[in-house]
């Protein structure tokens, strides 16, 4: 059964990568004022070609920008996939082969071609796959294999402020068994990932005081309390030698790394050294006896992103600051509880003041938590088996960031992720010449019909409990 859809998806990519284009042609920039009406064009774009392919489909209303609802039955599970429209900015211009929303197919020395233009691959190449796929199997099938609803936003590259607004008012209508988001990476050209975890977060500044007012360092120096040397000293102790965090409960809920998705990182043949030496480094600086994967995907952090203080003009100035300030940031995994960090860090702070001193905190804003996919879920499950037989291998990947909308989806309407991308780190995503492997666009759709086949076959899946 799945033959036929993929020899009709093969049949149509020169139809598929032209629709692709014409989506690319629109200058759907959201961050500009000036690109609204593109906005709203690329959304009414979207939703035409959607009802046109049996989708229940509309171009929803926002304060910003407005959002593509679309609705298709189907048997199985239901899944919910998302992905955006909008795009980032082209500046600088001058640093294009051609006009970025007239996209071109490039073709390399190798013979290998790519797409290039804005948003090849962040994220309208991306959600073009997933399109694509469900045009293949309702062509040659006439169904889907699932009941799909797909959300496309249009100000994901401006904040995403309409979204989170946008679930809690449609939630009845959005929930899903699970989701699908393709605005991920593959491991490499041959290997595609399926990204299992996202780190969570906890952030914000520290403000030390220490005397009234700035003052001469030769009458107070030595006698007063220098508030730069004192910060810096307390952040020095949030790490042990071993590279160990020695906040009071920082590991509580750290778990250890799944020995199975350990030894699926192990067989990625990553170079440590070949990682760090692209930004001039050698030795990792992480916990002790952790692998360099597992620092950046499956451990939590302790950042001094930012500190200063006193005098730091041209020349020299002589001063004691009244006052020194570091910004600060942590990176959880597991169940870690991000208001529970950031207290033990002001914990930290404060037991480590002389009583004449005084610090404040400010947060960035709420903190997330981590997110994590078990690596024997069905729909993973599923999903793995169909790459595997579609590249011939696949990988369970971890991510060292967090993608907003994965936290906004399990909080508001209880749902788990899986995120399946087909981009990859050189594609200039953000950047002039922006890219979409010509290879990764065509296997993505038909991953994407392995993947939608898959997910029909699964039976009795049930909806992840997730607290909402």
């Amino acid at each position: 059964m799945t033959d036929s859809v993929l020899a009709f998806a093969d049949a149509q990519l020169d139809a598929s990568v032209e629709r692709l284009a014409a989506l690319m042609r629109v200058p759907s920039i959201s961050t500009d004022p000036a690109y609204a009406a593109e906005c709203r064009r690329a959304a009414e774009q979207l939703a035409a070609e959607l009802a046109e392919l049996g989708f229940e489909a509309r171009v929803a209303d926002t304060p910003g920008h407005p959002m593509v609802v679309a609705h298709h039955d189907g048997d199985g599970p239901h899944v919910l996939f998302y992905g955006h429209y909008d795009v980032q900015p082209v500046d600088p211009i001058e640093l294009w082969t051609r006009d970025p929303f007239d996209p071109w197919i490039d073709t390399r020395v190798d013979g290998s071609k790519t797409i290039v233009g804005r948003g090849a691959s962040d994220d309208k190449g991306q959600l073009r796959t997933f399109v694509e796929a469900c045009r293949a199997w309702k062509a040659a099938e006439g169904r889907l294999p699932c009941r799909v609803t797909i959300l496309f936003e249009g100000e994901e590259e401006s904040g995403s402020t309409s979204l989170e607004p946008f679930l809690h008012a449609h939630a009845e209508e959005l929930k899903a068994d699970f989701a699908l988001i393709c605005d991920t990476l593959m491991w490499d050209r041959d290997t595609p990932g399926i990204t299992i975890g996202l780190r969570g977060m906890a952030a914000g500044q520290v403000t030390v005081r220490g005397p009234s007012r700035d003052l001469h360092s030769g009458l107070y120096g030595g006698a007063a309390r220098n508030p730069i040397q004192l910060l810096a000293g307390i952040l020095g102790e949030m790490k042990d030698a071993e590279g160990r965090v020695t906040l009071d409960g920082f590991y509580d809920g750290v778990p250890d790394t799944d020995p199975a998705v350990l030894a699926s990182w192990n067989k990625l043949g990553f170079d440590a050294g070949e990682f760090l030496g692209e930004v001039g480094l050698r030795v990792p600086a992480g916990e002790a006896g952790t692998t360099v994967l597992e620092q950046v995907w499956s451990r939590p952090t302790a950042e001094i992103n930012g500190i200063w203080g006193g005098y730091i003009g041209e020349g020299f100035k002589t001063v004691i600051p009244a006052e020194a300030h570091a910004k600060v940031s942590f990176r959880l995994v597991g169940t870690q509880d991000p208001d529970q960090v950031w207290s033990a860090f002001q914990d930290h702070v404060r037991s480590r003041l002389p009583e004449d001193c005084s610090a404040e905190f400010v947060t960035r804003g709420p903190g997330s938590f981590a997110i994590s996919l078990a690596s024997d879920s069905g729909p993973l499950t599923a999903t793995q088996g169909a790459l595997d037989a579609e590249w011939g291998k696949s990988a369970l990947l971890g991510c060292g960031g967090s993608i907003p909308v994965v936290n906004s989806i399990r909080s508001i309407l209880g749902m788990d992720s899986v995120m399946v991308g087909f981009a990859l780190p050189d594609d200039n995503i953000h950047s002039p010449n922006e890219k979409y492997e010509l290879k990764s666009f065509h296997k993505g759709i038909r991953s994407w019909v392995r993947i939608l086949g898959a997910l029909g076959e699964t039976a009795g899946f049930q909806r992840a409990a997730v607290a909402a």
